[in-house]
């Protein structure tokens, strides 16, 4: 496919997703990495996901956003006050051709360096999607994916190629996500909200 074919197809999209979320079925993965590099960073409220043909095409809202600034805030607080390497990567892209799978997490954190995949990804669910992230998680072999629903994080760990649901994290045994979930519920500013975590932390020694 040319670029300037690609370029249309792009163009054809993108007005759907500005209200929502638009998929294309039959996209190979040539054009799937043509899509990527033709929107590079000038798109970075998108967030495509890919798997075995299949492209879903969707926009973050200001709340989704903000949900996981707020949890991506007070996570790299919890880090730094236990002392743990935390390194995230926002939203990068990562795919695998092997497996025909690709997508950005919404956020995404190594201990120490990246060497692969992220060993946790974090995603904000707010509306049905057509492509199941776990299973393109999971054909990446990223070990943990956090969940945040209105109930708070759901952590999933990968086991035997399949997620299962946990109560705590492997990657961070030392945190209490519950905690974590119930500070990101809270109303206030975040810079409040993320002093108060941090006070919550310190009180425990």
């Amino acid at each position: 496919m040319s670029a300037a074919t690609m370029s249309s197809l792009v163009a054809a999209a993108l007005p759907a997703v500005e209200v929502g979320h638009v998929v294309l079925h039959g996209v190979s993965w040539d054009r799937y990495e043509a899509m990527l590099d033709l929107l590079g960073d000038d798109y970075p409220a998108l967030r495509l996901t890919y798997r075995e043909g299949t492209l879903e095409i969707m926009t973050t809202s200001p709340e989704h956003e903000r949900i996981k600034k707020m949890i991506g805030r007070l996570l790299e607080m919890w880090a730094v006050e236990r002392d743990v390497p935390l390194t995230g990567y926002g939203a990068a892209t990562f795919r695998k051709a092997a497996v025909e799978r690709g997508l950005e997490p919404d956020e995404c954190y190594v201990r120490g360096e990246l060497v692969d995949v992220p060993e946790i990804a974090i995603e904000i669910v707010h509306a049905h999607r057509d492509i199941d992230k776990l299973d393109v998680y999971a054909g990446l072999g990223v070990p943990e994916v956090w969940v945040w629903e209105d109930v708070g994080l759901a952590v999933h760990r990968l086991v035997g190629g399949r997620y299962e649901r946990r109560e705590r994290s492997e990657v961070l045994p030392g945190l209490d996500v519950a905690e974590l979930s119930g500070f990101v519920k809270r109303a206030g500013n975040q810079t409040d909200v993320v002093r108060a975590y941090r006070e919550a932390i310190r009180a425990r020694g």
